[in-house]
């Protein structure tokens, strides 16, 4: 690798020869190969962490350039994909080496590198998400169903690659301060009538959402109402420490024309 200037010589790989990067540009182009789609419209209410909320579907559809069956081919015989993606909401000029983590309350810095902040020299974001499904569509081609997403509908994709367990796995792995968490679920109050407005198939993933608490750490005001975007709908409701209260169901201006 080269710093300041100055070629620096790594060690020798395997077959002897010395491993050797010179003249690296410092800016690269990365060419958007698809884009994710949703009911998360808006930043708001977006689960913090890819599978947390499992019965969260998506479809990914491909960029024209990248609608290819072959660069499919194999696919099918992975159960979980990486998806490596642009924090596209949080374009900003510059960067800081420091960020407040939602989790520690958001008066408490970290470095970045130490986070999984949005707020990134690159604003990149990397998630795990399952692969239910590769389906054909008339008007997109070959299209990936998968689920546990944390990404915001129309986010762009740069790349996936396969999750392949025996080495992606690390169940003995220490996370940080993120260990040190706590349980932030909340028993969600959802009363049927509102519940009812609520599209069948979509009833069960809103619930997991409002489970894992969306709003921010630092807000706990008990009376706040709060207004969530979801499909076609926007949620409104109130929390507490320890419950969730759904106090209405609208139809969202404009939510029925969205989607892929």
């Amino acid at each position: 690798m080269k710093y300041s200037g100055v070629c620096c010589r790594g060690p020798s790989n395997r077959h002897g020869s010395a491993v050797q990067v010179e003249d690296m540009e410092s800016k690269y182009e990365l060419r958007v190969i698809a884009r994710i789609y949703n009911d998360f419209p808006e930043k708001f209410g977006i689960p913090r962490q890819s599978g947390l909320v499992p019965d969260m579907r998506s479809v990914i559809v491909f960029e024209n350039d990248y609608r290819s069956d072959d660069a499919l081919r194999g696919l099918e015989g992975y159960s979980h994909l990486w998806l490596i993606w642009q924090f596209s909401e949080n374009l900003r000029d510059g960067w800081r080496p420091t960020v407040r983590p939602p989790r520690l309350g958001g008066n408490r810095r970290m470095g970045v590198f130490a986070t999984r902040s949005p707020f990134r020299p690159n604003a990149l974001g990397l998630s795990s998400v399952a692969l239910e499904a590769i389906e054909r569509s008339e008007k997109h081609g070959s299209v990936l169903i998968v689920s546990g997403a944390d990404l915001m509908s129309g986010t762009p994709i740069f790349d996936i690659k396969p999750y392949v367990r025996f080495t992606d796995s690390h169940p003995e792995a220490r996370s940080g301060f993120a260990d040190d968490c706590e349980d932030y679920s909340l028993k969600v109050d959802f009363p049927e009538d509102l519940l009812e407005k609520i599209e069948l198939e979509n009833r069960k993933t809103l619930i997991q959402i409002l489970e894992n608490d969306p709003r921010p750490s630092y807000q706990c005001d008990g009376t706040r109402v709060y207004k969530m975007s979801f499909g076609r709908h926007t949620v409104s409701f109130t929390a507490d420490e320890r419950t969730l209260t759904v106090t209405d169901v609208s139809d969202r201006p404009g939510g029925e024309n969205e989607g892929a």
